[in-house]
């Protein structure tokens, strides 16, 4: 197996870093979609499940915008992001490879929490709060968007 190979496993883990819930709400906007990922996520093929992966993703985001929300980096922030993007490296990596896209996609966005947090810090110093928000949502929404698409097929082709 090539190291390539788990791209988009290690690129849903950066989106993780900045948003824990987007891997696992677009995954489910995914399968909502129609579009079928190559590892298996039994509970998001359960309508109840596919609803509250996006009502989380769009929770985490209005939620992110609160003067009390903890940085990402805390323990809780932390063990979230590990479980979503280890779900989500598992579903998107080469079939029979789940769990080396589960490891990729952990040791990308653990490291890199780090570091987005450290962007979006400098940015609320300059453009606030909300607004340095707003700007990484859509940065990091269009970003899991783009992965899940092109990581995923559609369950039937025409």
């Amino acid at each position: 197996m090539e190291i390539r190979s788990l791209m988009y496993s290690a690129l849903i883990g950066a989106v993780a870093s900045a948003r824990s819930m987007t891997p696992m709400a677009t995954i489910a906007a995914a399968r909502l979609a129609g579009r079928h990922t190559t590892g298996q996520l039994i509970l998001l093929d359960r309508p109840l499940f596919k609803a509250g992966a996006l009502a989380i993703g769009v929770g985490e985001l209005l939620g992110d915008k609160m003067k009390t929300a903890p940085d990402r980096t805390v323990f809780l922030g932390l063990l979230v992001r590990i479980m979503s993007a280890g779900i989500a490296g598992a579903a998107l990596a080469p079939q029979g490879h789940a769990r080396a896209g589960a490891a990729v996609a952990v040791a990308t966005a653990v490291p890199l929490a780090y570091l987005t947090l450290s962007g979006r810090k400098l940015a609320m110093a300059r453009i606030g709060q909300t607004r340095s928000g707003l700007i990484e949502d859509a940065l990091i929404v269009a970003a899991g968007a783009a992965v899940v698409t092109l990581a995923t097929r559609p369950t039937h082709a025409y």
